[in-house]
Order: C-alpha cells, then structure tokens, then sequence
C-alpha cells in the first residue's frame, strides 16, 4: 500500500482568482409612463424651463440707437453683457461671480430644505432627458413595448421606429444648439445668416457642440451622467440631514411584503412599479442612494397602486429621515394594519424649516445679496485707467527736464456725452498736457467721453530742468465734473532718472 499524505503534508494548489472587472456594462433603463401630481408638476417645471431656453434670445429691450436689442445677450464682440435693463462691462466680471455665488448657496439651501429638488425637476440633463423620453414613448410604446422592441431583429418597423426617434432626438438637440448661439449673437440677425451659410466658423463650432452633446447626454448617456459624470450626488450628502424632505420608502407601514390580500403582510405588495418607473432604475425601497435624483415618480407609481387596492397613499413620500425613524418606532410593537398605519403617521411632527443650517444659509444669503446691492448702488458710471509707458520709463529732453507718457482710457457706461476736466495732483512744479484736448477758462485739460464706450487720451507729464524729484514719485489723475467734484481718480507714478548720491 502506498504512504497516505496526512493534510499537513498536503501542499495545496493555488487557485488563480480573477480581478474584480473594472468596467461594467450599462444595463439599458426602460423607465415606464405614469401619471400622478409629480408627474404633472415635472411636467410643468419642464415646459417652463424649456420656454424660457428657448424664447429668451427673441425678446427685445430698446436701449436707443446703435445698440443691441436683445434683452439677453452676451456680446463678444464689444465685451458687454445684457440682461434687460442691466449691462455687465469686462471689468465688472465680479458681478457673475456673484451671481453664481448666490447660485450656488441658493442651490445649498433648496437641497437642505427639499432634496435633490434640482436634479429630479430643474437640472437640465433631466429635463432634456425626460424630453427624449417623452419622444421615445410617443414612437416605440410604453416600456414593455420598447423592451421587445429591442429584441426584435432589424425589421422594417424597427428601422422606422428607431430612425424617427433618433432623427427627432436629433432636431430637437440642433434647436438647442441653435438656440445656444443666439445668446451670444443677436437671433434676428444670426437666424437667416445662419441658415445662408455666412456665419462665422465659430458660430457653426458651438452649434455642433451643443448639438452633439445634447444628443449624446440626453438621447444615450441619460441615468449615466447623474450616476458617474455629475459631481453634485457625491458632496449633496454635505447639504442634507435628518430634518431634509427626501424621497423615501416607509418600511414601517410596507414590510414585511406580500400579496394584496394575504394576512400579516405589510402595504408593499412587491408589484415593482416604483422601480418600473425610475429614470435611474433603482429600487427606493433599498432605502437612500447617490443614483437616487428625487424625481418623485415612484411617488405617483405606488399612490397609483395603493388606490387601485383601496389603500392609504404615501407608502413612498416625501418624508424627513427623522419621521421616518420616529414612525418607524413606534409602529414597530404593533403589527400590520390600520392600527400601525395610524400609530406611524401620528408619531410625526411638521417640517422644520427654521433650523442651523437653513438660517446659516439664509445669513449667507442674504450677506451676498446685501454686498451685490450695495456695490451695484455705488456703481460708477464713468472709469479711468492710466497706462504709464515703460519703454522708455522717461525721456531726457533737450533742456535737461524729463517728461513721462501715459494713455488714459476714458470709459462711459451711460448713453449721454459728458466732459470733465483732468487734474493732476503731483509736486509742485511738474506740469501736464494732454494732445488734442480743449482747455477750459482755467488751462485745464477737457476730456470729452463717449457714450457707452471707451475714448483714449494721451497725456505728458513733464518736469522742468534742474527740479529735484526722487526716482519715483506718486502721482494722481482726477477728473472734475462740471461743478468741480471729483468723479474719479487713478494713482499713477512718475519716474525719473536716479538722484546723484550726495558725498560724505
């Protein structure tokens, strides 16, 4: 007989273990129709927000002769932005920032109080989203529809379907591109040059951009972008907490699951149609998910279900996570029925709006706004900026004086013509001129503006022979309105040759 290995001897084999994938494949989300007060109210938030998209760069705002009139514009060309009565100069840049930043905190705010309200009824990805698929439904049918649909072969009637799905997708995506453009030129005008082929390159770039783009996100990415490309799920945690409304499965009232008409079960009766109708296609009764957008439709699915069974609606609501945990509590020693569904519903208390958070944000808030009011109410309508050559620093004339050179860029951000007198303000004895400028009763230089634009002036400041003046010397230029107040004035230096050091 042969030795017997005891399994210490043994020496096992390795098993090779295949790497976790690092990619896995879509599965294609076939979210189905469904009506309801959600569904209505996305309905109407997506109407809105599409109207204004594409209706704005056709309203017009009268801003007198040889200026734009669209109400909203960006002008490239001149470095200005419209928006009605309000216009935005390149230096005022800090006016968008602020805006954004009041963007920002207010989306803070909403997400705090009711969710991710933004992504499930107002993000743009959603809302052209919920456009293709509205389109989809209308062409292929409703979710079971559209499944076998996909698993036909090529036929006949798949192609017609599929070819005027994606050539609607498609002319809906150009009209959102063509829409784009006109905001950055005027659309009466842009419109037949667009379609006559002289626009500019640059016009037909971002078309075909935001065509493209538009197509692809919408039309194929979908529940994608929310799922990987959106940073937004992966710090909302950070604006939410217990007191915040969020789409959610009371688990107290629905488990345990079971038929509709079998004893001991809760209100679920696992017909899926909260997952049949997700855009993402997730289960919200696995409880709180980053895929999860707050669209609210699994709210419609099940009211739907739970009135066709003649049950309380709500199973899935908008519900703060603290109700939930106080329902669930105290509905937990009592079984399922009537008596828990009351007990649950009774343990819940009213929204809290007041609370840290929400009045953090409302002082932030209203700290940004305060500052962009009081900034837009001193805003100044005329600017000055002084350029000071620097090749050479300065000039030695012929009499042994020094003379330095600055271009003065006079701006008016109103529509009329104003004149102002330039002062300098310097050491006694440096004397100024301004080429091609009038003079008032006194000598004094008179700049003439132009309206809602920019006028270039050259100055001459000039120190006479033998005045002693250090290497640099401050200087300031201000400009006089017609009662002798001071507008606005810009520091500038003059520069000299270095002073010979004394002997000891």
């Amino acid at each position: 007989m042969g030795e017997v290995k005891s399994p210490d001897r043994m020496q096992a084999k390795a098993v090779p273990v295949s790497p976790a994938p690092l990619y896995a494949t879509r599965q294609k989300v076939y979210p189905k129709a469904v009506k309801g007060i959600v569904r209505r109210a996305k309905w109407l938030i997506l109407i809105l927000c599409l109207a204004l998209y594409y209706a704005v760069p056709l309203l017009r705002w009268d801003r007198g002769p040889e200026m734009p009139d669209q109400a909203v514009l960006v002008d490239m060309t001149n470095g200005r932005l419209f928006f009605f009565f309000v216009e935005i100069w390149p230096q005022e840049v800090y006016y968008l920032t602020g805006l954004l930043v009041l963007a920002a905190i207010g989306l803070f705010a909403a997400t705090s109080l009711f969710g991710r309200v933004w992504c499930g009824f107002a993000c743009p990805q959603t809302v052209w989203t919920d456009l293709f698929m509205w389109v989809e439904r209308r062409v292929q049918g409703d979710r079971n529809a559209r499944m076998k649909l996909d698993l036909q072969p090529w036929t006949g009637e798949w192609l017609r379907k599929k070819a005027l799905t994606h050539a609607i997708w498609l002319g809906i995506a150009m009209a959102t591109g063509g829409a784009w453009i006109m905001y950055f030129n005027d659309a009466l005008e842009m419109t037949p040059r667009f379609f006559t082929g002289q626009a500019s390159l640059e016009v037909y770039f971002f078309f075909g951009l935001f065509t493209a783009t538009t197509y692809l996100l919408a039309g194929w990415a979908r529940e994608q972008v929310c799922t990987y490309m959106c940073p937004w799920p992966r710090f909302q945690a950070a604006m939410l907490d217990e007191n915040s409304l969020v789409v959610t499965y009371r688990a107290w009232r629905g488990e345990p699951r079971g038929k509709p008409k079998g004893e001991g079960h809760g209100d679920c009766v696992d017909c899926m149609g909260c997952v049949h109708v997700c855009p993402t296609g997730i289960d919200i009764r696995d409880g709180q998910q980053m895929e999860c957008i707050g669209c609210g439709l699994c709210i419609d699915a099940c009211d739907d279900v739970m009135g066709r069974l003649g049950r309380q609606k709500g199973l899935i609501a908008f519900e703060t996570l603290t109700n939930l945990a106080a329902a669930e509590a105290a509905a937990k020693p009592l079984p399922p029925g009537p008596a828990r569904l009351a007990c649950g519903m009774q343990a819940r208390t009213h929204l809290r709006i007041v609370r840290p958070r929400t009045l953090l944000y409302a002082g932030v808030l209203g700290l940004v706004v305060a500052v962009m009011a009081g900034s837009w109410a001193l805003r100044q309508t005329t600017s000055l900026a002084v350029l000071r050559d620097r090749a050479p620093n300065f000039v030695r004339l012929s009499d042994g004086g020094v003379r330095n050179g600055y271009a003065l860029k006079l701006g008016d951000k109103t529509r009329g013509v104003e004149s102002y007198a330039l002062v300098l303000e310097a050491p006694a004895g440096l004397q100024m001129v301004v080429q091609d400028a009038a003079q008032d009763a006194t000598g004094r230089p008179v700049l003439t503006t132009r309206p809602d634009g920019i006028t270039q002036w050259r100055a001459l400041v000039t120190a006479p022979p033998g005045l002693r003046l250090p290497e640099n010397v401050p200087v300031t230029f201000t400009l006089l309105d017609a009662k002798g107040r001071a507008e606005v004035s810009t520091a500038s230096v003059f520069m000299g040759p270095k002073p010979p050091e004394s002997k000891p």
